[in-house]
């Protein structure tokens, strides 16, 4: 019995042995494949500016004596690169068996995009088989490029010193010298606690972010914010501005710029008034009178100051600029007062006030380079010693009608007498013809009463025009509805025409009476929020715009 136990246990250690052995051979098999075999390396340059094309060159060996079957390439772009070939930043590619000693190359063009020294990551990994093998082995390789210039200026441009709940204006600058176009870009910013958002141009998705599309080479622009901001004396509020790329649901990050302002102690109060309003929006044609007004807040008197007024605004007739005491700078766009010239400028104690003041006229009409060219102001950047402010005065739109009479037209075809004769019936063609510059302007309405003894044909044209007639009253009315800015100009001018009947009576003989009254247009001008308005002449049946008419008086 005891022989036969020994005898068993002789087999199952000699059955264990082969198994360790077996599995030995294994693992023995498996280093000298994944370590020795196959050579992996990605040939790139170690720098490159963004944009600038890139070539990945793969490059494999077998430095085995045993062929590589089914083998499998699988390349990956770095993030943010775009792909010069295929549409994926994985590739995944089958390649031809491996031959001892045979060395094979594969390259991958790119344009690498991202900020200034981030480091570019490409990555390659070849999975196979060996001949008379089951098992999947693979090498894996990666190659790493730094991005050493960002051909594009990206600059947040903010003052240095605010005081808390100041309004002011700042802007992000951008301009891109890139050999290749710069497609989905974006700019986004981080404000500190206390800011508060007001407007923005060109408006923004939200309050903090701007999408720009396509940038050429040589392309750049500015946007420009309007915010106030709270905080504490001398406390540092950080503004952080971002410009990059967005694809695919990521963002590609560029550039970035990080600004600081100091929130500073008051020194001076600066107001402006024009034509003795604080708040006033101007006409074209008007003439603004200008009051600056100055006010020391801080603990100490203050001597010899200078104050400069810079004027900006494509409405401005700067050939008309006049000022007390002050003398023109730059080309009439600036006025220069100095100490030597006023008492306030030249000591102002605490707690006292000066003044400035001058004159310029709106012009009547101006340039409009397209129908996006609108809502104009004119800025006055006030600079006091090195205290700095800007105020703006919006310019309502020129909103107009025309309004014109004929006997002769080719809308209605009128009949009557001419001259109009006594209880006989002459019908007119009467047009409105509304037009409008600078702003949007909605809910605009046109008002015309008729003469005695003139009445509504019932002829209008455009059939669907919104035009009512109120009998009691005897007033016409179009309702013509928003018309933006431009029309007249760059597009169609809103227009109506309508025919009346007027049959006169004993004792209008020898007169010209009356067929409309003066025509009044109303609207609501979007950018300052105000009512516009004009006027144009009534007509007679003197007809002064059909020269077929030489006498309008009634027979």
């Amino acid at each position: 019995m005891r022989s036969r136990k020994k005898i068993k246990r002789s087999w199952i250690i000699a059955i264990s042995v082969l198994v360790v052995i077996a599995i030995a051979a294994f693992v023995w098999q498996q280093n000298i494949f994944s370590k020795e075999v196959l050579r992996l390396e990605i040939l790139a340059p170690d720098e490159a500016d963004m944009g600038q094309e890139v070539v990945y060159t793969v490059k494999y060996k077998n430095n085995g004596n045993v062929r590589l079957e089914n083998p499998i390439l699988i390349f990956e772009y770095p993030g943010g690169a775009v792909f010069l070939e295929g549409d994926s930043r994985r590739v995944t590619q089958e390649l031809e068996d491996i031959y001892p000693g045979q060395e094979r190359t594969m390259e991958f063009p790119a344009r690498l995009f991202g900020k200034k020294n981030e480091v570019k990551e490409a990555k390659a990994q070849i999975t196979y088989t060996p001949k008379n093998l089951t098992g999947r082995f693979s090498a894996e390789t990666t190659a790493s490029t730094v991005i050493s210039f960002v051909p594009l200026n990206f600059e947040l441009d903010l003052p240095s010193r605010i005081e808390s709940g100041q309004e002011f204006e700042f802007s992000l600058n951008y301009f891109s010298n890139s050999e290749y176009p710069l497609s989905n870009m974006r700019i986004s910013i981080d404000y500190p606690d206390g800011f508060t958002f007001k407007s923005a141009s060109p408006t923004s998705i939200g309050d903090s972010e701007w999408s720009l599309g396509l940038v050429n080479r040589a392309e750049g622009g500015r946007i420009t914010i309007t915010g106030s901001i709270e905080g504490e004396l001398n406390e540092a509020k950080i503004f952080e501005a971002r410009i990059g790329s967005w694809e695919d649901g990521d963002f590609t990050l560029f550039k970035e710029s990080v600004r600081g302002v100091e929130i500073a102690v008051p020194q001076m109060i600066i107001s402006q008034r024009v034509n003795d309003e604080v708040g006033f929006v101007a006409l074209p044609g008007d003439t603004l009178h200008y009051e600056i007004s100055f006010k020391n807040v801080s603990d100490k008197n203050l001597e010899n100051l200078f104050l400069v007024i810079n004027l900006d605004g494509r409405p401005l007739n700067l050939s008309t600029l006049t000022s007390t005491y002050g003398e023109s700078q730059q080309g009439g766009k600036s006025i220069l007062w100095e100490s030597r010239d006023v008492g306030r400028l030249r000591f102002l104690g605490k707690g006292e006030e000066g003044r400035v003041e001058f004159w310029v006229n709106v012009l009547e009409e101006w340039e409009q380079f397209s129908a996006q060219d609108k809502d104009f102001s004119i800025k006055t950047t006030v600079v006091l010693s090195d205290i700095r402010e800007e105020f703006k005065v919006p310019v309502s739109s020129k909103l107009l009608i025309e309004q014109t009479g004929r006997f002769q037209d080719e809308v209605f075809g009128n009949q009557g007498p001419l001259p109009p004769q006594v209880e006989t019936s002459t019908t007119y063609t009467i047009t409105w013809t509304a037009s409008n510059s600078y702003n949007d302007v909605n809910n605009v309405k046109v008002r015309a009463s008729l003469g005695q003894g003139v009445q509504l044909s019932g002829n209008i044209f455009p059939q669907d025009s919104s035009l009512v007639y109120d009998s009691a009253s005897r007033e016409v009315v179009w309702d013509a509805g928003d018309i933006v800015a431009g029309s007249g100009t760059f597009g169609s001018a809103a227009s109506v025409s309508f025919q009346v009947s007027f049959t006169p009576q004993e004792f209008q003989v020898g007169t010209t009476p009356e067929l409309i009254s003066e025509v009044r247009i109303t609207g609501d001008d979007i950018f300052t929020n105000r009512l516009v308005s004009s006027t144009d002449e009534a007509i007679t049946t003197i007809l002064e715009d059909d020269e077929s008419i030489t006498d309008g008086r009634v027979q």
